[in-house]
């Protein structure tokens, strides 16, 4: 339901300059899995990029499973401190965050040697964004180029949603229970695949219900209209442009700059979270974003992204966390209200939980596919449309989709995801008993449902009844 739209160099630097150098998590106490499941044959791709990777949180002998989506530019470790927290609480469930093709096209390598004491931060910093100023930085990162992944402009909802279908698949081996969920446009995704004609049978015929979290697969007139079938075709056209990226590119010329900028400052701060932060004498960070004193990592991260001193125009990675410590040289950060700085930040960071693994796994995505998010602006809901025609998609059994649905808004989803949820229910006859909408438009920011502390998550105390009673 809600995509990232482009913005200016001035509004993206704000946002990525915010997670240079900044505060995050310790590892869990229970380690996570990496597997890697062969993925969608898509048309032109590589063969070894038509995989699918999959973050396993809880028991792997536990019987019903969680799947979730992440949202725009979002990666598989994003869903981490609620997954531990959840399968803690749901003794017989399992966690299955996806984590899409187009974290393969990603290079952690010196990440992986940072959070393994290989390597110190400023060597991180250097060979991920230091040579973008000091040309004679060698080695360094070699982004992909456009000409290099002309193949993932077709990476669209169709793959997706095949990919998916992958992971469900695998899901269910051993007559497990699957129930399908995601987080902003991962809510459209999940809405894409639970609406999905697969050879005359809904998607949803395989899972036993599902979960939208301040993101669904609706459209609205006020938000994001229904393309026309021309509209669609101009949006393939701009995007078939051979001088087109494949990706979102968020800092022009760079598609992969915010999520590097994300993973290489979060994981820094994972490390060293009591340093002083570096990110003031970063040539390039917006002086909005600087507390009005030195502060550490940690008090940097938390005055970027806390709702309360955090641009209107980041509201995409904001939380509700505390508060600049009142003293201190640097200063520090005081958490509070919601949760904390650190767990907050931890939704992005490369996830030090699975240290020495070598799986190259942060909660971001560097590469976010534009196809993704323009087919998700024609999935209505399951309601067939000629734009969807146009981009190759059957989203189109949106009456067939009966089954528990839970739904959480925050203040970006506006209860907007709450009135989707309906609606999908009511096209399928639904009963009003299976649905369960619960909206926290005043309190909770877009990340807060992922990061706020297991004993004050409305979204985590909700959605728990959610599944241990309405899925059998």
């Amino acid at each position: 339901m809600f995509r990232s739209k482009a913005l200016g160099l001035g509004v993206v630097l704000a946002f990525v300059g915010a997670l240079i150098f900044l505060g995050a998590t310790t590892a869990s106490a229970a380690t996570p899995r990496v597997t890697t499941i062969e993925g969608f044959k898509a048309p032109g791709t590589p063969k070894k990029y038509n995989k699918v990777r999959v973050v396993k949180y809880g028991a792997a002998d536990r019987k019903k499973v969680l799947v979730l989506n992440p949202g725009t530019s979002a990666g598989g470790t994003f869903f981490g401190p609620f997954a531990n927290a959840l399968t803690k609480k749901l003794k017989g469930w399992q966690v299955w965050a996806i984590e899409r093709r187009e974290n393969l096209l990603e290079d952690h390598s010196y990440l992986e040697k940072y959070v393994n004491g290989e390597i110190s931060n400023q060597e991180v910093f250097d060979y991920y964004l230091g040579w973008i100023t000091d040309p004679s930085i060698s080695p360094h990162f070699t982004p992909k180029t456009t000409a290099e992944t002309e193949f993932a402009k077709r990476w669209g909802m169709n793959v997706a949603v095949h990919d998916t279908r992958k992971v469900v698949r695998a899901a269910k081996k051993g007559g497990r229970t699957v129930v399908m969920g995601g987080h902003s446009l991962g809510g459209s995704i999940t809405t894409a695949y639970a609406t999905w004609d697969f050879n005359g049978k809904a998607g949803a015929k395989g899972l036993s219900g599902l979960v939208f979290i301040d993101g669904a697969g609706a459209n609205s007139s006020t938000t994001r209209p229904l393309p026309t079938a021309e509209e669609a075709q101009s949006n393939v056209d701009d995007l078939n442009d051979p001088a087109a990226s494949p990706f979102i590119t968020l800092v022009p010329p760079f598609p992969w700059a915010a999520g590097v900028f994300n993973a290489t400052g979060s994981t820094a701060a994972v490390l060293e979270p009591d340093e002083p932060s570096i990110f003031a004498s970063w040539p390039l960070a917006p002086a909005d974003l600087k507390p009005p004193v030195p502060a550490t990592n940690a008090g940097q991260y938390g005055f970027a992204v806390d709702s309360d001193t955090s641009p209107a125009n980041l509201a995409l990675v904001q939380s509700h966390i505390g508060k600049l410590a009142a003293a201190g040289d640097p200063r520090g950060w005081h958490d509070g209200e919601l949760g904390s700085v650190r767990r907050a930040a931890s939704v992005f960071s490369e996830y030090v939980g699975m240290k020495n693994q070598k799986v190259g796994e942060d909660g971001t995505s560097w590469y976010h596919p534009a196809k993704l998010s323009i087919d998700s602006g024609a999935i209505n809901n399951g309601v067939d449309n000629p734009a969807q025609a146009v981009y190759g998609d059957h989203a189109t059994m949106g009456h067939s989709v009966k089954l528990p649905m839970y739904s959480f808004d925050t203040s970006l989803g506006g209860g907007r995801v709450a009135d989707a949820t309906r609606q999908l229910a009511a096209q399928s006859k639904v009963p009003k008993r299976w649905i369960k909408t619960v909206k926290r438009t005043k309190t909770y920011s877009h990340i807060d449902p992922l990061s706020a502390a297991p004993s004050k998550n409305a979204f985590l105390k909700t959605v728990v009844p959610f599944l241990r009673k309405k899925i059998k």
